[in-house]
């Protein structure tokens, strides 16, 4: 059965997890899911940006409940032993690095609850838009165990040392879109019904660019911020060297420069 699809739009590819029986919930297997989606969409050669979001349904009361991802997979957690839950959280971390260091930006666009092993695959993606009813949260200490996928880690990096503390050790699922944007931990908050549309347009504006040199400049931020300031300002400089070889970069330069630039432009080539 399958909880993740893929859909091809243009040059953008909608990932969406559809797995509402258990709020999207991540198990082994959508984490497996998951993989194979990316994967997938890796081999499109044609896609330069990615959106990943979450699905919804209407509950017994006939309410539409959304949710990006509410949490890993308690039922599964529960009867963990010491060495599985390692291997779950070892397993679960590889796919969310590949997912960081996927070679097109991901764009998140947070549709309702974002929890525990959500709020970690959200800060996984490159850009974070959340809908005005989306929720966030790291509850994981209120369940008896740390965040397992990169929770202590990535938060600190994103929000602050003091704010992501606040957030880890109180276990509160209730933090409101405007406070995620406060902390910065979204970049922007929509209307539920312009979330999808603003994700759309942001990928489409990024997939509009030159391919190899937005892959470059991913792979530049993301290592750099690892090093110290020297070695990745080396790092800035090869990626910026290797531009000089595609052409992207002869296209690129040789429109700005063109007299007639009123002309439209061609698609970049990814070359």
């Amino acid at each position: 059965m399958t909880d993740v699809f893929v859909e091809k739009k243009g040059h953008v590819a909608v990932i969406t997890i559809n797995h509402m029986q258990a709020m999207n919930a991540l198990s082994t297997d959508m984490y497996a899911q998951l993989e194979e989606a990316f994967d997938s969409v890796e081999a499109m050669d044609d896609v330069y940006a990615v959106v990943l979001t979450g699905s919804s349904v209407v509950n017994k009361k006939g309410k539409t409940v959304n949710s990006f991802v509410a949490g890993a997979d308690i039922a599964q957690m529960s009867t963990m032993t010491v060495m599985e839950g390692k291997a779950f959280g070892n397993d679960s971390n590889r796919v969310c690095r590949k997912i960081e260091n996927f070679k097109r930006p991901v764009i998140a666009a947070i549709n309702g609850f974002c929890l525990g092993g959500g709020c970690e695959l959200a800060m996984c993606c490159d850009i974070r838009l959340a809908s005005d009813n989306a929720l966030f949260g790291q509850p994981e200490v209120g369940l008896g165990i740390t965040p397992g996928c990169g929770g202590t880690q990535r938060l600190a990096r994103i929000v602050g040392l003091g704010k992501a503390k606040e957030m880890l050790y109180t276990a509160r699922g209730n933090y409101s879109a405007q406070a995620a944007l406060e902390m910065g931990l979204v970049n922007y908050v929509y209307p539920l019904d312009q979330l999808m549309d603003e994700a759309m347009k942001l990928a489409e504006e990024i997939a509009a660019q030159a391919p190899i040199a937005v892959a470059l400049t991913k792979e530049a931020v993301n290592v750099g911020m690892q090093m110290d300031l020297d070695s990745a300002l080396k790092l800035e400089g090869n990626c910026f060297g290797e531009c000089f070889a595609t052409e992207d970069q002869k296209y690129g330069m040789a429109y700005f420069l063109d007299k007639n630039r009123d002309k439209p432009a061609k698609a970049f080539q990814n070359k």
